[in-house]
C-alpha cells in the first residue's frame, strides 16, 4: 500500500522558518514530485515541484523563500523561510507511481504572531 507521510509543520511567527518532510513507502517505483498547499476557503495550489526533466519550479509567491530538495525519489523536503501569514495552509506532498497520483494527509503550517 502506497503511503506518503508529511511532517514538520507547526506554529511559527512571521519571518520564521520550517522544514517540511515527505516520505513515501509501499512501492519501489513511486516518486514524490510536488508540494502543494491549501489555505482555508481556497483551492489547493502548487507550491514547488520537480519536472520530468529535473527542473525545479516554484509558484511566484514563494520564489526565493521556499526551497524544494530531495535525498532520493522517496524523501523530499520543503524548506520554508521568511514565512508570512499568507503562507498559512495545510501543505501536501504529491507522488506519482505508474501514472497514478498519491497524496499525503497534509501537515499544518500556521504563521501568526
Amino acid at each position: 500500500q502506497v503511503q506518503l507521510v508529511e511532517s514538520g509543520g507547526g506554529l511559527v511567527q512571521p519571518g520564521g522558518s520550517l522544514r517540511l518532510s515527505c516520505v513515501a513507502s509501499g512501492s519501489i517505483s513511486i516518486a514524490i514530485t510536488d508540494w502543494y498547499r491549501q489555505a482555508p476557503g481556497k483551492q489547493r495550489e502548487l507550491v514547488a515541484g520537480f519536472t520530468s526533466g529535473g527542473t525545479i519550479i516554484y509558484t511566484e509567491s514563494v520564489r526565493g523563500r521556499f526551497t524544494i530538495s530531495r535525498d532520493n525519489a522517496k524523501t523530499v523536503y520543503l524548506q520554508i523561510d521568511s514565512l508570512k501569514p499568507e503562507d498559512t495552509a495545510v501543505y501536501y506532498c504529491r507522488g506519482v507511481d505508474m501514472r497514478k497520483e498519491y497524496w499525503g494527509q497534509g501537515t499544518q503550517v500556521t504563521v501568526s504572531s
